[in-house]
């Protein structure tokens, strides 16, 4: 019983870590809709190229942070949660 209360937990941290992934599409779109514009700005007026491309990175980092939450939401998930869940299993067992 507790082998498969154990593996419950590990199940469902790689599932949550794996879905906390998917947030990684978000930024990836964003960003990348974001240089389109800015490159279609610059094409349409050259001289404002260093502020579209302030803006442009300025936003690009700002959409970016989204990703790094989630890459540390799943690092935690793989590699702290299990531990604590399992102790916490075992120091309710006991």
């Amino acid at each position: 019983m507790l082998e498969l209360a154990i593996g419950i937990i590990l199940g469902c941290c790689a599932l949550g870590a794996g879905s906390a992934m998917i947030a990684g599409i978000g930024p990836g779109i964003g960003e990348g809709n974001a240089v389109a514009a800015a490159c279609e700005a610059i094409g349409r007026q050259p001289e404002s190229r260093s502020s579209v491309t302030t803006t442009m990175l300025m936003g690009c980092a700002v959409a970016e942070t989204t990703g790094l939450y989630a890459l540390v939401i799943a690092i935690l998930l793989i590699f702290v949660a299990p531990g604590m869940f399992v102790n916490l299993l075992m120091s309710t067992i006991s």
